[in-house]
């Protein structure tokens, strides 16, 4: 019991600190499969068309967007852990031209000489947290990055997958007239709840994220809808 509750534990810390991978992925997928679910449906009535379509667009949507986060973020901890040792072997070599530099930016953010003398003088003693604070405050990188390159690419994956599915489900359901329908109406649902996600989570008007969302959506089915007419014509 305890072994999975630690792994509950540990997947949900994933998700948190991939957060913004599975909403990006998720509008991602909505949205591109949405548009060439649309545009194949809008130039042929055969459902087994759109299915193919769909399912093969859906699939390797969600495979490129999980190669592409995993290099941006293998990427980014490798910047990150050569500015790291850069800002080592710079502490190494000019301790004391640190500790001054670090002085001078504490009392520039309001600390009092003493103040600031007693914080450098702690974090001489404490070489680890020297590299932390220049890492943080100067560097803009933390030493630690929690989440490996695979689980933010992981979470792309399931996310983008998820939601591009969504278009496609209703053509393995329905006919292909009720199956256009149906997958509008919950393409655009999940839109909408997208659009009200990030509202929520970036404290925006709920309103406002929402129709940007579904516009964002709805321009992508026009243009696949134009697209198969212009195609097929």
């Amino acid at each position: 019991m305890r072994s999975i509750l630690d792994l509950v534990r540990r997947v949900r810390a994933s998700l948190l600190i991939s957060i913004g991978d599975v909403a990006f992925g998720m509008e991602d997928g909505a949205v591109s499969v949405a548009g060439l679910v649309f545009g194949v449906a809008a130039s042929t009535n055969d459902s087994q068309i759109v299915l193919l379509a769909g399912a093969t667009g859906a699939i390797a949507g969600a495979v490129s967007m999980m190669a592409g986060t995993y290099l941006d973020v293998q990427s980014e901890h490798s910047r990150a852990a050569a500015l790291v040792e850069q800002a080592r072997r710079g502490i190494v070599a000019d301790p004391a031209g640190t500790r001054d530099r670090v002085a001078r930016q504490l009392r520039a953010a309001g600390f009092t000489d003493l103040e600031a003398n007693g914080v450098t003088a702690a974090l001489e003693r404490n070489p680890a947290a020297l590299l932390d604070y220049v890492a943080a405050f100067e560097l803009g990188v933390p030493r630690g990055l929690a989440a490996s390159p695979w689980s933010h690419a992981a979470w792309m994956f399931v996310a983008d997958l998820v939601a591009a599915s969504i278009p496609v489900v209703p053509f393995v359901l329905f006919d292909i007239e009720l199956a256009r329908l149906v997958s509008l109406i919950v393409t655009g649902g999940l839109m909408a709840a997208l659009g009200i996600a990030r509202g929520w989570v970036g404290h925006e008007p709920v309103w406002r994220t929402a129709l940007q969302t579904m516009g964002i959506a709805g321009a992508a089915a026009l243009a696949g809808v134009l697209i198969g007419r212009l195609v097929t014509s």
